[in-house]
């Protein structure tokens, strides 16, 4: 692996996997399939998958490490990519394994990436995970990942407001009549 390079943001992560697909050949109708946990990782994968669209390759969710409920990732208008109801038989040129796999009590291993990667021996594996979650786990040094995107999610900011009743109605009076122009003279 080459040295690490650091971005940031949202685009630090899909720039780069957006890229390593379009300098390594992928093109139209090739498959890639990610796999990750419903739920935790499927909002991560279908911004991946919105970010590469345009190569127009077939895009595949599998739920943890169960090919046989592999799902076509498909365009929706105005709302983006998603996960259809279509079953689709494997032939990838790619793994995208996520970090969610590699959590605590999560029900999957690293036996069960190997066998995985192990059946395509064709694809190229690529990692994504977040805070360092393969190093963690010691998956890190057991896969060895053709492109590993590792990003960070800190610090986290939260804030909250707690406004009145009264405080709230005029809020939202003040913001009725900014979004309905002369409002305010009725």
């Amino acid at each position: 692996m080459s040295d690490p390079v650091p971005l940031k943001g949202v685009p630090g992560i899909l720039r780069p996997f957006k890229e390593y697909l379009e300098n390594h050949g992928f093109v139209k109708g090739d498959q890639i399939v990610y796999y990750g946990v419903p739920g935790t990782c499927t909002p991560f994968i279908e911004l991946l998958a919105f970010a590469v669209r345009g190569i127009r390759l077939e895009q595949v969710f599998v739920p943890y490490f169960k090919e046989e409920k592999a799902k076509k990732i498909e365009f929706e208008e105005e709302v983006g990519m998603q996960v259809s109801h279509d079953k689709v038989t494997l032939h990838p040129k790619a793994l995208i394994i996520m970090g969610g796999l590699a959590m605590p009590n999560v029900p999957v291993t690293i036996t069960d990436a190997r066998i995985v990667i192990t059946r395509h021996p064709e694809a190229v594996t690529l990692g994504i995970c977040f805070m360092h979650m393969f190093e963690k786990a010691g998956w890190r040094k057991e896969i060895k990942y053709d492109l590993l995107i590792d990003a960070s999610i800190d610090p986290v900011t939260v804030e909250t407001q707690t406004m009145t009743l009264s405080e709230r109605s005029q809020y939202l009076i003040n913001l009725y009549n900014l979004t309905h122009p002369g409002s305010e003279n009725k």
